[in-house]
């Protein structure tokens, strides 16, 4: 399948141009691994093409593109484990026929506050509340904050 070539932003409205720069440059670098994740999850593409796509259509920092790529690296390394705490909390939401969205924003917030250990519980709930607000369905917030909710209070009450 070949490979759409990245829109050229020059061109973009000034109002978008604004609102993506608005935006925190550690949350857009979160947007960028959960459009590559959700991609590698729907299509099976290559994780390091769609990497590389993602990184042309959007302008990041080294930093922030190393921590894009460190969150779908270890997402993928991860997902079995993280797949088994989201059916644990979300027992009546099967993994496999969750939203591919709120699949992934949960997998990503899962690998920041529980397997790297990067990011307090807090932040992880809210970048996830917050990017379930911009691509998630309008239940997709609730839905985030109290998967990762239960997540978080459990790992708090552990010794």
């Amino acid at each position: 399948m070949a490979r759409r070539r990245p829109p050229d932003r020059a061109n973009e409205p000034e109002g978008t141009r604004q609102a993506r720069e608005g935006i925190p440059l550690m949350r857009r670098a979160r947007m960028v691994a959960l459009q590559a994740l959700y991609e590698i999850d729907a299509a099976g593409h290559p994780p390091g093409e769609v990497l590389s796509a993602r990184f042309q259509m959007e302008s990041l920092s080294t930093e922030a593109r190393a921590f894009a790529q460190e969150l779908v690296t270890g997402v993928l390394a991860h997902q079995t484990e993280i797949d088994r705490l989201i059916q644990r909390y979300a027992p009546a939401w099967p993994v496999a026929q969750m939203a591919l969205i709120d699949r992934n924003i949960l997998r990503i917030a899962i690998y920041e506050f529980v397997i790297a250990r990067r990011t307090s519980p807090a932040v992880a709930i809210n970048e996830a509340v917050e990017l379930g607000k911009l691509f998630g369905s309008d239940s997709t917030p609730r839905f985030v904050n109290g998967v990762l909710g239960s997540i978080a209070e459990e790992i708090a009450g552990e010794p």
